[in-house]
Parts: C-alpha cells; structure tokens; sequence
C-alpha cells in the first residue's frame, strides 16, 4: 500500500475526499451510510447532493444521540450483526467511533463492506486500542465511568458506552484487515481528541505510557483513515 499518506490531522479530509468522490461519479447522488451515527460530527455536504441513512446499536445512549441528528434522512437501531444492509447500496460509509465498542467488529465491518458500492469510500474515525486512553478505557470499571461520565443533558443522564476494542480497533489491526480483504486505504492520520475522563487527563495518559514502555502511547488516541473498495474486486494492490 504504497500510496499511503501519513500526515498531521489537517482540515476537512472526509469533506474533501466526498468532494472528490461527487465529482467522480459526474454530480451524481451519493447514497451515504453513517454507522455508528450517535458519535461523530456530521459531515460537510453543502451543495453536495446526498442521502445520508444512519445505523447504530440500540442502547439508551444511543437513542438519546441520535434524535438530535437533522441530517439523516433515516436511521435504524439495533444488533449490527443482524441489522438489514442492502448490498451494493452505499457510495460513501462513515464510521465515527463504532468498531472500539462493539463485539464481533471485523464482521460487523465486512457486512459494511459489502454494503459499499465498487469504488466507494470508508471514512473510518476509532480510538486506537494500542493508546494510553485506549487501555484506561478498557480497565476504568464501568461505575467508575458513570461518575466521570455524568453530565446533566436536557434532564438525562449521559452514559459512557462499552469499551471492547477487538484487535482490529488499530493501525496494525486494520491494515491487516484491509490486506486481507483487498482494500486500500489511502489516508491513515492520527490526534488526540478523548472525550473528557474527569480527573484522568494528559499526566496519567503520560504515565501509563511510561509504565508500559511506550507500549501504549500517550501520542495521540483517535486514528482517522479513509479506505476504498477497488471497482474490480481482484484488483492488485501496490
């Protein structure tokens, strides 16, 4: 995969290669899938023509994100093993902080895939499993997220959501994923943008990288990419 470009995080990389898409396929309608559509910004498609339709798992923190979304045309929740997914019916899937907190993440992400037109686009957002804040939010116990989490929202309460992060939730994992599946990925990026753990902050992301012998890095915690699906499914990757 030769073509990869790893850079600083710069503007609106999933805006720009939308854009690129768009013109591509000549102004034609892009059909967008939003899976995980709870977290993550939505993207930015003035002037561009798209149908945006979101999925989720179905969890009450989940349900209360999601209804404050206006930019899905429509939107279904529940097991993503099992949720219908039209094949071939996607020019562009965005996948904003999903794969980190759900089981069975590789095959959840091969019944993405073949949802996801020939040529089409992942724009993929994760936290890296192999981060400081990756392996806290695995060990923090979840009552203790509870009380770091909460926050009064509209007369609820905010709840932080599972922390699995399968192998496949980092660099390695997911290179070797697109590997195997013929996918290229042609922007791989990385930053620092974990949502608050109250009193957990930059020192003790710093310190449980030192304890770990930088096994896991204090460096960054989010990793952004965006994969294509060759046109040609036995296309020769370089």
């Amino acid at each position: 995969m030769s073509d990869v470009r790893s850079v600083a995080p710069r503007g609106d990389l999933f805006g720009q290669r939308i854009r690129e898409q768009w013109a591509g396929q000549l102004h034609r309608r892009l059909d967008v899938l939003v899976a995980g559509c709870a977290h993550g910004e939505p993207l930015a498609l003035d002037r561009i023509d798209t149908r945006c339709t979101g999925v989720d798992e179905d969890l009450p923190a989940i349900r209360y994100a999601i209804e404050e979304r206006a930019d899905l045309a429509t939107w279904s929740l529940g097991d993503l093993r099992s949720v219908a997914l039209p094949p071939r019916a996607y020019d562009v899937i965005q996948l904003s902080f999903l794969l980190e907190r759900i089981h069975h993440a590789e095959l959840v992400l091969d019944r993405l895939l073949r949802a996801l037109r020939p040529g089409g686009l992942v724009l993929l957002r994760m936290r890296d499993r192999r981060s400081a804040y990756g392996l806290l939010d695995r060990a923090v116990p979840a009552w203790a997220k509870r009380l770091a989490w909460r926050r009064p929202a509209a007369g609820r309460t905010a709840e932080p959501l599972p922390a699995v992060y399968e192998p496949v939730t980092s660099r390695d994992g997911m290179y070797a994923f697109c590997l195997t599946r013929g996918l290229l990925i042609t922007d791989d990026e990385t930053t620092t943008s974990g949502p608050s753990m109250g009193r957990i902050g930059a020192a003790t992301l710093s310190l449980v990288s030192r304890l770990t012998r930088g096994r896991f890095t204090a460096a960054h915690d989010e990793i952004t990419m965006v994969i294509r699906k060759p046109q040609n499914h036995f296309a020769r990757l370089i």
